[in-house]
């Protein structure tokens, strides 16, 4: 019997401690078409759409407006000042409209094993219509992209990982913290003049109110008009 008093304290308290937050998981088809380049000389541009269907590829879960624009201090480092609108549709009621102002930093690191490493740093201060707070957030990307042919930029494979961190809490539900992660795989194909279109696999981590988790398994495809 005094064997078993540990096994029955451990036992008690696994039964006592609360339930492990919650997973859920999604299927989802992303659409971007972005639509970049010079507005004069150094001074440029980027404005996109996305439509992001989810709930199984059943219905449209969000749609996001973002426009930018941006100074090229060099071939490899541009400093942008944008603005995004997203609305968050909610079956049944009012739909969720947020508005993001965010200043953004692209430029590329070098071109390391025969391919082109690059980063964007983006911070973005977030107004929502279910709250008063402004919540401030921080992202960071890292792009790799390699030639599949030496020689040519026809096709590429192309992976990039994006952490996001929020800096404060706000009464509509963010949390200073770990955010979202999402990470992809796929390839960039080299269409007619400077435009591409980069299709693959996005796997989206995000943080929940509660402490639960959700995974979203993206098909992702973005198309960028460049002149």
């Amino acid at each position: 019997m005094p064997r078993l008093t540990p096994l029955l304290l451990a036992g008690s308290l696994l039964l006592s401690t609360p339930a492990r937050a919650a997973t859920s998981q999604d299927e989802q088809f992303w659409l971007n078409l972005t639509a970049m380049g010079s507005v004069k000389d150094e001074l440029v541009y980027f404005a996109e759409i996305q439509p992001r269907i989810g709930d199984g590829v059943s219905r449209v879960d969000q749609a996001l407006f973002r426009g930018a624009v941006g100074w090229k201090f060099s071939p490899s480092v541009t400093l942008y000042q944008g603005f995004a609108h997203v609305v968050v549709p909610i079956e049944g009621g009012r739909d969720v409209n947020e508005e993001r102002s965010f200043q953004q930093l692209s430029w590329t690191l070098g071109k390391p094993w025969g391919g082109e490493l690059s980063s964007r740093t983006r911070l973005e201060q977030r107004w929502r219509s279910d709250g008063d707070d402004m919540g401030w957030r921080l992202r960071e990307m890292i792009r790799y992209e390699k030639p599949l042919r030496p020689g040519s930029d026809a096709i590429n494979a192309l992976v990039y990982a994006e952490g996001f961190a929020a800096l404060n809490d706000t009464d509509w539900g963010a949390r200073a913290g770990f955010d979202q992660l999402r990470s992809f795989a796929g390839a960039e194909l080299g269409l007619p003049g400077a435009s591409t279109l980069e299709i693959g696999y996005l796997n989206q981590i995000v943080n929940q109110r509660g402490g639960n988790t959700r995974i979203n398994h993206v098909a992702s495809v973005t198309l960028f008009f460049r002149h």
